[in-house]
């Protein structure tokens, strides 16, 4: 992975083999981004998604191996107990352009991933909620 800084934008490449939400994880963590919108295109191989299941308070998984691409990456970066917390959904297509996603568990690229850090003056402090089951922004501060 590489990554350069312009301003409060960050490009950043994973490359291939890498996972995404570990790569992500270290450039917040060297850059001490606190909050965050986050884009990206590129190529899978190997991809978790989840989607929620509301009234079981639970997600349904689903895994993928192969040649996809990545369509859309889009989600945040905040903070819960003052740590580094990402959500981030996606949307990717096999060969026959069959379009999969949901909230992303894992992604390891097989080419590469070009994604766009847009960092926000700020921090935003999830919370657990008994209600939903869900870590939830919250802006009491």
């Amino acid at each position: 992975m590489e990554y350069r800084r312009f301003g409060e934008k960050l490009f950043v490449r994973i490359d291939k083999d890498e996972e995404i939400l570990e790569q992500l994880a270290e450039v917040a963590k060297a850059e001490n981004i606190r909050l965050a919108a986050v884009s990206a295109i590129g190529a899978l191989g190997r991809f978790s998604v989840g989607t929620r299941c509301a009234g079981e308070k639970r997600y349904l998984v689903n895994d993928f191996e192969g040649d996809y691409e990545l369509l859309s990456l889009n989600g945040n970066i905040t903070t819960m107990n003052g740590e580094f917390y990402p959500h981030i959904h996606i949307a990717a297509a096999d060969a026959e352009g069959n379009a999969f996603g949901g909230h992303l568990n894992f992604g390891y690229i097989s080419a590469t991933c070009e994604m766009i850090i847009s960092v926000l003056d700020g921090e935003v402090e999830r919370q657990a909620d008994e209600i939903t089951g869900l870590n939830l922004m919250s802006f009491m501060k």
